[in-house]
């Protein structure tokens, strides 16, 4: 079963929430529905960018060190690199 590193982006705001979870669907759901304390009232919610991993650990421990970066920039830029990596640039 994998696990997956989440960054959702708030249509209102531009802010960024960093989060982990099994189903990024479901997840984003119940974020979007107000489900999740610390993003009420923030939303409508965006997937913005994911990663897969085969643990939950491995999903938390990235969290964490995205965490800590705590930088908007930082984090558009690994966006963009995954974006661009996929595309094959």
């Amino acid at each position: 079963m994998a696990y997956y590193l989440y960054i959702l982006q708030s249509s209102t705001t531009g802010k960024f929430y960093i989060g982990h979870a099994q189903d990024i669907d479901v997840r984003l759901q119940e974020h979007n529905e107000g489900r999740v304390v610390s993003t009420r009232g923030r939303g409508p919610w965006q997937l913005y960018y994911s990663e897969e991993f085969s643990t939950r650990s491995e999903a938390g421990r990235r969290e964490r060190q995205i965490k800590q970066m705590k930088s908007h920039g930082w984090i558009e830029q690994l966006a963009r690199a995954s974006r661009s990596d996929r595309e094959g640039r």
